[in-house]
């Protein structure tokens, strides 16, 4: 059976850091993309940042310079630091991994972290 479980979220002032966690079990880590979503009230799930299983990354403009994605294969660990926090960055994030086999995408999400950034 396949976990996903973020952690590292909290209530952090405006210019502060985080760094969000992500542990997957039951799953072939080192073959799965990884990436982090977040989700604010009233608005769509975005795409913040994602690593594929080469360890190349994207980010959202948004996070751009102020997030940085990484993976520790051996600790079945995605991360996400968070650097100069901006009230804006207030969601729940999630984590999601995923990978694609013959036009199929397999998505195993987690349950989600809140990040609250305070002005």
């Amino acid at each position: 059976q396949v976990h996903v479980v973020e952690s590292g979220g909290g209530l952090v002032q405006v210019g502060g850091s985080l760094r969000l966690s992500c542990a997957a079990s039951g799953i072939d880590f080192s073959i799965m993309n990884m990436d982090w979503y977040r989700q604010a009230p009233g608005k769509q799930r975005e795409l913040v940042a994602g690593i594929t299983s080469g360890g190349s990354s994207n980010y959202a403009e948004s996070v751009k310079d102020r997030f940085t994605i990484s993976r520790d294969n051996a600790k079945y660990t995605v991360y996400l630091q968070m650097n100069s926090l901006k009230p804006e960055d207030t969601a729940v994030y999630y984590c999601n991994a995923h990978r694609s086999v013959s036009s199929r995408r397999y998505d195993y999400w987690g349950q989600g972290t809140q990040v609250t950034v305070s002005s």
